[in-house]
């Protein structure tokens, strides 16, 4: 299977520096083509492409979107044939409409079934977003239809600056991954997981639902074992019949209460994923016919916290104010140039170190979340 991933952005927005970060960072080993349509920009350096090992494919009729639509499925297709790549880069000219791109490319891969649309990804200047939403129709639509938001120049924004940009984008893009922390400090890699990546609250859900099978798994063993005590008693127990009876009714009961308390209700949350993206998440997990829902809250933000902050909001987490928390996992900007990542079940928490990440990302899953207060929690 070959994935094809688009690499789009505005005129000068740095498409062409990301590519090479990701050609020499994420793609070493990977047989690549790049297909390149280039409208009044210059082209990325086809010697730097051929030590690559990359082949380059141009499209030389103009704006990318003009061509897709005709003869761009056949195009695909002979670039697979001729090489057969593990990923196809497309980098469409700077005034594309992405919507166009997209839909162009989703039919060429209906035509090719070997080939699968991966990503599609919007490069943007931090430092313009604000005046090219204002007064650039094909540049909101960029926004709109990324995947993922690459911000490049955010190290020349103060913090407050570097907020309000995000805020704006959101407002255009709810779903996006939004990579916020600048380029230097970042490995190509770690750009291409957060293209990429799963989610941090799909990684937590999994390790709550192990966590609770495993539990099941002890409780089942206790009941069998009591279960094999009582049928044990009741052939030693013989004589004494009517109290043999009486025990059986007190387990009856007991088994009941436990069986309405699986069957709680429901509860739904309106939470909101890695991408940020509000909507509502159950997760059902089945002991038997029984059926429990956990509920997740996250947010991304490039907002900075202290160690003393992520200490005070784990202790809070603890507390029991903000409905119940199984786990939640977070990796923050410190403010001073480095990462804290942080793990927290109940009783226990681990702060450290970390190597910067391309935003901050916060995840909590429990039940009976309280959205509103963790939101006043973080202060997003």
């Amino acid at each position: 299977m070959t994935k094809v991933d688009i690499i789009s952005g505005f005129l000068g927005a740095g498409k062409t520096t990301l590519i090479k970060k990701l050609l020499s960072e994420a793609f070493v080993g990977d047989k690549l083509v790049l297909i390149e349509n280039e409208f009044g920009e210059v082209s990325v350096d086809g010697g730097f492409l051929r030590e690559s090992g990359v082949q380059v494919s141009e499209l030389s009729s103009g704006c990318i979107c003009c061509t897709l639509v005709g003869d761009f499925t056949e195009s695909l297709k002979q670039v697979y044939e001729q090489y057969q790549p593990d990923r196809i880069l497309i980098e469409p000219s700077g005034v594309a409409k992405l919507s166009d791109v997209v839909a162009a490319i989703e039919d060429a891969v209906k035509a090719v079934p070997e080939l699968k649309l991966n990503s599609f990804v919007d490069v943007v200047d931090a430092t313009k977003v604000k005046v090219y939403l204002k007064n650039i129709p094909e540049y909101s639509n960029q926004v709109e239809s990324a995947g993922t938001i690459v911000l490049s120049r955010t190290q020349k924004l103060t913090q407050e600056k570097l907020e309000a940009a995000v805020t704006l984008l959101r407002e255009k893009n709810a779903a996006a991954a939004v990579i916020t922390t600048p380029w230097d400090e970042l490995e190509g890699k770690t750009i291409l997981k957060a293209i990429e990546g799963v989610p941090m609250h799909d990684e937590l859900l999994e390790l709550v639902k192990e966590a609770h099978e495993h539990q099941h798994e002890h409780e089942l063993e206790d009941e069998e074992e009591e279960h094999e005590h009582h049928h044990h008693h009741d052939h030693d127990e013989d004589d004494d019949h009517d109290h043999h009876h009486e025990d059986e009714d007190d387990d009856h009961d007991h088994g009941h209460h436990h069986h309405d308390h699986d069957h709680g209700p429901d509860c739904a949350c309106g939470c909101h994923d890695h991408e940020g993206h509000e909507h509502h998440h159950h997760h059902h997990h089945h002991h038997g016919d029984a059926d429990e829902t956990f509920q997740s809250w996250g947010k991304e933000s490039p907002k900075p916290f202290s160690r003393s902050d992520v200490e005070k909001i784990l202790d809070a987490l603890d507390s029991g104010e903000y409905g119940t928390v199984l786990r939640a996992k977070g990796i923050v900007p410190d403010g001073e140039g480095g990462w804290l990542e942080f793990d927290f079940v109940p009783g226990e928490r681990e702060l450290r170190g970390s190597e910067a990440d391309y935003t901050g990302r916060l995840c909590v899953i429990g039940s009976g979340l309280k959205e509103e207060k963790l939101s006043a929690l973080f202060e997003l």
